[in-house]
């Protein structure tokens, strides 16, 4: 990394010569600089609504850079250690379909795992690719999906030899990593492609001591959620690519997905993130996973929660762990990790990430404070005590084996017919069912809906989870293929 071309941020830079200028808007966006919308201006500030501009020959074009975005990039691409990096406006989601929409055409098969982001699968709907899913099996104490045991990848890559690529999550939402380098060179001795959805491991390529990044690990291709651990803003995303795409082409696919009208609050916010991680990023995470320790010890001095760590790597589907996630089992307290989500929403003003079955994660950051730490330990300390039951009867999964009966693009776009929850068992659904978050789905369009996963739906909606994706915004039909 070249820390002298880190301390560089081209976008910022262009954005606050341009206000020096003082130029008239006769273009859009219309509010001219906040002035055409007080009460917007008063809410979101006057510094942020001048800088909410359109493109111009000064600040370049996202679709088609030559100046400032591309020097933004460049810069980018050094820091993550990669050959090329695009600044995505849409989220990491535009990130990981444009990666499988690049390495897949319609037809091609592609390696992955089941425990993907609903991302992934729009990728699919997309591209017309076929998926070949490798299980990546529970941690039984946990009971949370596990990275991918490399026999099974072997497996996976005899069983399909014309496999175009292979999608690896690089963490898990819990923060499990799979031996990410055997990985690659499995993968690249075959001739296949390396995708990596790495929307929480953005800090892996800044902070020491942390699993191997995918561009580090060799891979070709990596979405990265600048926003979740990087401290950009919402929807702000990086693409990132090794030596082997062709750049050009995964630009064109990108301009097919992503706005025209991309937001320079959000690329200034990415082009000063990445800055800020690049030069601060080792002291920034050794800070977070400082907290992220003492928040695990605490936690576990409770009873009922455990904060499990890197005590669950054993060296193959946990080949790594990330220290920096505060990833919690409510299990043994009788409490779904959803419930535990809502208590402390509703009765303590806490906000964490996310809960599902029997977890939940406190998204631990640069931006948190040690007394904050201590007031999330304190209220799961209050709702163990006042809250427990007896844990039995808790469902106590949350990986449904899929059943594949066709591509996710044909069953999406076939003739359907809507039918009751019940009566879909052994139909083939055409409709994404997901708890978000963390947004991985239940069923997928081309699965067979079984009995496993209509339980697990009915568990989830009586725990008060999100369940989102079909057309029936009550989750109580569904459309399968006629």
């Amino acid at each position: 990394m070249n820390i002298k071309l880190q301390q560089r941020a081209p976008i910022m830079e262009a954005l606050e010569n341009m206000k020096d200028k003082r130029i008239v808007p006769f273009d859009v966006p219309g509010h001219k600089r906040g002035k055409g919308s007080p009460e917007l201006t008063a809410f979101l500030g006057e510094k942020a609504m001048s800088l909410d501009v359109n493109s111009m020959k000064s600040l370049d074009f996202l679709g088609h850079p030559v100046s400032v975005i591309k020097e933004a990039e460049e810069i980018a691409a050094d820091a993550f250690g990669a050959a090329q990096a695009f600044l995505m406006v849409s989220g990491t989601t535009s990130s990981v379909i444009a990666m499988i929409m690049s390495a897949c055409k319609a037809g091609d098969k592609i390696l992955l795992t089941r425990n993907v982001h609903k991302s992934v699968l729009t990728g699919l709907i997309l591209s017309g690719a076929i998926p070949c899913y490798i299980d990546p099996g529970l941690q039984p104490d946990l009971g949370i999906s596990m990275g991918m045991k490399l026999q099974d990848i072997e497996q996976a890559m005899d069983a399909n030899p014309d496999a175009v690529a292979i999608l690896l999550n690089n963490p898990t939402y819990y923060g499990i990593c799979s031996n990410l380098p055997a990985v690659v060179k499995m993968a690249h001795a075959r001739n296949m492609l390396v995708l990596v959805d790495e929307a929480h491991g953005t800090h892996f390529s800044f902070g020491r001591g942390l699993p191997i990044s995918a561009m580090a690990a060799g891979a070709d291709m990596a979405a990265v959620s600048m926003h979740k651990s990087g401290g950009s803003l919402t929807q702000s995303s990086f693409l990132l690519l090794g030596v082997k795409p062709n750049a050009a082409y995964v630009r064109q696919i990108i301009n097919l997905i992503q706005t025209t009208s991309a937001s320079y609050l959000l690329m200034s916010s990415l082009d000063i993130s990445r800055k800020n991680l690049a030069l601060n990023g080792v002291e920034i995470f050794e800070t977070v996973g400082k907290m992220a320790a003492y928040a695990r010890e605490e936690i576990n001095q409770i009873g009922g929660f455990y904060a499990f760590g890197a005590e669950i790597i054993n060296g193959d589907s946990i080949y790594d762990f990330d220290a920096t996630k505060l990833s919690v089992n409510t299990l043994k307290t009788g409490l779904a990790g959803r419930e535990v989500y809502d208590i402390l929403r509703d009765e303590y003003d806490i906000q964490i990430e996310m809960g599902d079955i029997g977890n939940f994660l406190a998204y631990v950051s640069v931006g948190d404070r040690m007394k904050d730490i201590e007031r999330l330990c304190s209220a799961l300390s209050e709702i163990y005590r006042l809250h427990r039951r007896n844990p039995q009867g808790m469902l106590d999964y949350e990986y449904i084996h899929p059943i594949v009966s066709c591509s996710p693009q044909e069953a999406f776009y076939a003739e359907k017919q809507l039918v009751s929850l019940e009566n879909s068992v052994s139909r083939v659904s055409v409709e994404l069912v997901m708890c978000y978050p963390p947004g991985i789905p239940i069923i997928a369009p081309g699965e067979q809906v079984t009995k496993s996963a209509i339980d697990y739906i009915r568990y989830a909606k009586a725990k008060g989870c999100t369940l989102t994706g079909t057309q029936n915004e009550a989750v109580e039909q569904l459309y399968v293929l006629l």
